[in-house]
């Protein structure tokens, strides 16, 4: 296939050129620059804040279905140790297993940092629950679905703190946007909707003055800026473990986390049977 020539008699000799790139402002291609630029920063942070969302969310599934076996295998690892320690009282055995002891020992504020499936007695009803299959309550922030996604980037686009040019203004969206991220992160898409009509309903945000170019330069610059931090903050998240386990499986990561799941159980298994073992030697 071959590209069709340019009609001549349609195009503009050089004498007839628009002259509206000429005749345009200094500062109107600044304005251009810093709307694009503000434009695509907002892009970013939402796709900042939506995997920041997603990735807190299965950490808490995470603590949720696996802490419990971890705790029951660092349990058990320490009464193995001991039950050795006891059996043959060499000094090497009885400092393994203080120090077996010493990692599940009731910490100061426990409960707070596990989530709430352990406190300083030992493991929840719910917690316990995990290690027999047993239905548990479900975790206390779960995935948004697709609408509240959906009704966030919206939310997000409309009513940006960076879209105003008034502090007053800036103020009125950054507290907006505060109740939009916290229902967000509870996936609680019939908050997000009467947001959306709060936000609809309220005033217009002024129309964009000129600004003069040393200002536009400022802002380029702060856009700049502000990119740069929110790299630095996606580059942590992608790096960190729970990112990795998304990567593992990104369609499942429920399956993953029941796969997980299933291979503690038979560690816990064997660790019982090594367990009851020592104990039936003694």
């Amino acid at each position: 296939m071959t590209t069709p020539e340019p009609d001549q008699s349609q195009a503009p000799r050089p004498e007839e050129e628009p002259q509206e790139r000429s005749q345009q402002r200094p500062e109107e291609r600044l304005e251009q620059a810093v709307r694009a630029a503000e434009q695509a920063l907002i892009e970013y942070e939402i796709a900042v804040e939506t995997f920041r969302v997603e990735v807190e969310n299965f950490s808490r599934l995470h603590e949720q279905k696996l802490g419990p076996l971890y705790a029951r295998i660092e349990e058990l690892d320490a009464e193995i140790a001991e039950a050795k320690a006891a059996r043959t009282g060499d000094p090497e055995d009885i400092r393994r297993a203080e120090e077996a002891r010493a990692r599940v020992l009731p910490i100061p504020g426990v409960e707070e940092l596990l989530h709430g499936w352990m406190d300083g007695q030992g493991l929840f009803p719910e917690a316990g629950a995990m290690l027999t299959d047993q239905a548990v309550r479900p975790p206390e922030r779960v995935r948004p679905s697709e609408e509240a996604r959906k009704l966030y980037r919206e939310l997000a686009r409309k009513a940006h703190p960076d879209l105003a040019q008034e502090e007053a203004e800036r103020q009125r969206r950054e507290e907006f946007i505060t109740r939009v991220n916290a229902a967000y992160a509870r996936g609680d898409a019939t908050l997000l909707k009467e947001l959306a009509e709060e936000w609809a309903a309220g005033p217009v945000p002024p129309e964009r003055r000129p600004s003069p170019a040393e200002e536009l330069y400022a802002r380029l610059e702060w856009l700049a800026q502000r990119k740069e931090l929110l790299t630095l903050v996606a580059r942590e998240l992608e790096e960190g473990a729970i990112a990795g386990m998304l990567r593992l499986a990104p369609d499942d990561p429920d399956g993953l986390l029941d796969e997980i799941a299933g291979r503690l159980r038979t560690d816990i298994a064997e660790r019982e049977a090594e367990l009851a073992a020592l104990l039936s030697q003694g």
